[in-house]
């Protein structure tokens, strides 16, 4: 946890196949620690070929079968259906910017940063990840409630959520 705090949570990321990633694994998380994700990351990079979007966007109803029997991850039917969907609708991206372009348009190319002095400021979701939410399911994303996406925001570093006292949070680096 504390690798993946330090290295990972709250940079911002623009590279399309780790956006995937990361939006993949908060779709694992819901109703699960995260602790729990992380515990399987490597795992899910093997069944998902490291998150190769085309690679999983490719994959058939026969290869979620075989997963299900995979019990290094987490064996949810329809949140393995839900990556592969997703691959798939960013594999066929409607709009004219990629998927990283359209989605730091929501934040204006720039993470929001929150003034948090303690975690339990640090809200379930926002507005913003509500709205992303709507706009993730028109597309066709499945499994991309708002708390899910709020979580992927912070994560791929579109928020940040460093608490103040944190090492990490901007103002102190």
């Amino acid at each position: 946890m504390t690798r993946y705090h330090d290295e990972e949570w709250g940079r911002p990321e623009h590279d399309e196949q780790t956006l995937f990633e990361l939006l993949c694994l908060e779709t694992y998380q819901a109703g699960l620690s995260w602790q729990t994700v992380l515990n399987k990351r490597e795992a899910f990079e093997a069944a998902f070929h490291r998150f190769d979007i085309a690679t999983v966007a490719a994959m058939k109803p026969a290869d979620v079968d075989q997963l299900m029997t995979n019990a290094a991850i987490i064996r949810n039917r329809r949140k393995l259906e839900a990556t592969v969907n997703n691959a798939q609708v960013l594999l066929n991206w409607p709009d004219p910017s990629d998927f990283s372009t359209w989605l730091w348009a929501f934040v204006g190319g720039q993470p929001i940063r929150h003034h948090f002095s303690s975690a339990s400021q640090i809200p379930g979701t926002t507005d913003l990840a509500q709205h992303i939410s709507r706009e993730l399911k028109k597309r066709g994303f499945k499994f991309v409630g708002p708390t899910t996406v709020y979580s992927f925001l912070q994560g791929a570093g579109l928020v940040n959520d460093h608490l103040m006292s944190c090492d990490w949070a901007p103002e102190n680096r």
